[in-house]
């Protein structure tokens, strides 16, 4: 009988412990999710500021005409 109430012990311990690292898992994801939606407000952001910039007033090289000794 002792035996079987050391098991049960036991597996309320653990039960116990499961418990808690769930917590502790769920808490961490949150927090994660957190960063991740923060982040891509960030790169909306930038991605948006990307679009808006004007062009360089440089032309690019296939633009440009050759040098007169070509």
């Amino acid at each position: 009988m002792q035996n079987l109430e050391e098991r049960i012990a036991e597996l309320e311990m653990k039960i116990t412990f499961q418990d808690n690292l769930l917590e502790e898992l769920n808490h961490a994801l949150v927090q994660q999710q957190f960063v991740i939606d923060r982040m891509q407000v960030q790169l909306r952001h930038v991605a948006t500021k990307l679009k808006d910039m004007q062009p360089s007033n440089i032309a690019s090289q296939a633009e440009e005409t050759p040098p007169p000794h070509y």
